[in-house]
């Protein structure tokens, strides 16, 4: 049998078996016992419910990876790749449109058979719950938007890392790596004003105590901003949540609205605190540098792979392509990328801790902190005791209890 064929099997059935393990690990970490911490903001009814919904949403993710993981075996085994190649070779494009419609067909039809799953998680588990605000209408537009976007943006950067592979010889991937970069990095300017107010509707902060708040604050803390936002997170759903976006004086605060109507004015600032400590740790400058490397190598890789006649034999490919080079060194990427996850994980959880601590510090008062954490995890039903495995492989933030932990040791010392 094909050595690479051997691989990629048994990466896709060890990771199957990971994730039922953890899964079925974390069901069991769940305790019926509330967290004395949470006692104040916690009822048996509202934990129960918490608990009853960690436990839908990882059977269902359970029940989706038993259907996935055997459609996908199956697609490679008999032949499924080597069926949309040539039906996008029917076409009689070049190279590259070709390898455009090949990548289209095969998007399309993986996000066909994840369709239903993203369906009833909305409209059913997120319904049950009483998270579900959006509408069908919502998210078929939702969904249109997205395709267009993905043409539009997704296809011509694909088509340019085509063509350096196909022209740019040895030193391909580094073309590729540059291209990449600098789309990500232009990204992060155009998102916010271009992209984002397609899917939400971002409306400057009212005037008031809150907006003095946030500003004095920002100010004390020599923090530039472009403003300060609430989006319509409840438009699709009632969960709770705040970020920043863009990059320099175009630093945007947003805010979803559940949030500010479930949090008080101080829990807020200090939520807007913990986020720029993320800023003024530089966390998000070395993730970035950090992704950025793991593209390059991730490109170099791949370039030693394109036209592998043994990989292609493995997926029972006809004809050797650079497109479909990139789809399947995916598969052998896989284990790395789980890896270098972990990693960045493990990183990401250090560096709550640390805004964490930054936002204590700079408000001179962790407790706000503290009710902003117990009333999201309140909120968005958050596992509040979450197997450590689970958390060690899949968190890029520590569990909330651990947190507040660390929050209560500060104010002792």
């Amino acid at each position: 049998m094909n050595g690479y064929l051997i691989l990629i099997l048994a990466i896709i059935l060890i990771s199957f078996s990971v994730e039922v393990i953890i899964s079925l690990l974390n069901l069991q970490s769940l305790r019926p016992e509330l967290p004395k911490e949470f006692a104040d903001v916690f009822d048996d009814d509202a934990y129960a419910k918490s608990q009853n919904y960690t436990r839908t949403t990882t059977r269902f993710g359970l029940l989706q990876n038993f259907i996935m993981t055997p459609i996908t075996v199956l697609f490679i085994l008999f032949g499924g790749f080597n069926w949309i190649d040539n039906l996008a070779r029917s076409f009689d494009s070049g190279p590259i449109i070709t390898g455009l419609i090949f990548t289209g067909f095969l998007i399309l039809f993986s996000g066909i058979a994840g369709l239903p799953f993203s369906i009833y998680s909305i409209f059913v588990i997120e319904e049950r719950f009483g998270f579900n605000k959006t509408t069908v209408k919502t998210f078929i537009l939702d969904m249109i938007k997205s395709i267009i976007l993905g043409v539009l943006i997704g296809g011509p950067i694909l088509a340019l890392v085509l063509w350096f592979f196909q022209t740019g010889g040895s030193l391909a991937w580094f073309y590729c790596w540059l291209i990449v970069l600098g789309f990500t990095l232009i990204m992060q300017f155009l998102a916010p004003v271009l992209i984002m107010p397609l899917f939400n509707k971002f409306t400057p902060l009212e005037e008031g105590d809150l907006k003095i708040s946030i500003v004095n604050y920002a100010t004390n803390q020599a923090f530039k901003m472009k403003g300060i936002y609430t989006m319509d997170g409840s438009k699709r759903s009632t969960k709770l949540n705040a970020f920043f976006t863009g990059f320099g004086k175009f630093r945007r605060i947003v805010f979803f609205d559940t949030l500010i109507e479930k949090l008080s004015p101080d829990e807020i600032v200090a939520v807007l605190a913990h986020e720029m400590g993320h800023y003024k740790k530089k966390h998000i400058f070395k993730m970035m540098t950090a992704s950025i490397i793991q593209m390059g190598i991730m490109f170099y890789i791949l370039s030693l792979f394109l036209n592998n006649e043994g990989l292609f034999a493995a997926f029972k490919m006809e004809h050797l392509s650079i497109y479909a080079s990139l789809i399947f060194f995916g598969f052998l990427y896989s284990p790395i990328s789980m890896l270098l996850g972990i990693v960045s994980n493990v990183f990401s959880r250090r560096h709550e801790y640390e805004a964490d601590a930054y936002a204590a510090l700079t408000t001179s008062n962790s407790q706000n902190l503290i009710n902003g954490l117990k009333k999201l995890s309140v909120s968005n039903l958050s596992n509040l005791t979450p197997h450590p495995l689970h958390v060690f492989l899949n968190y890029s933030h520590p569990p909330v209890l651990a947190r507040i932990n660390a929050l209560r040791d500060m104010k002792r010392t």
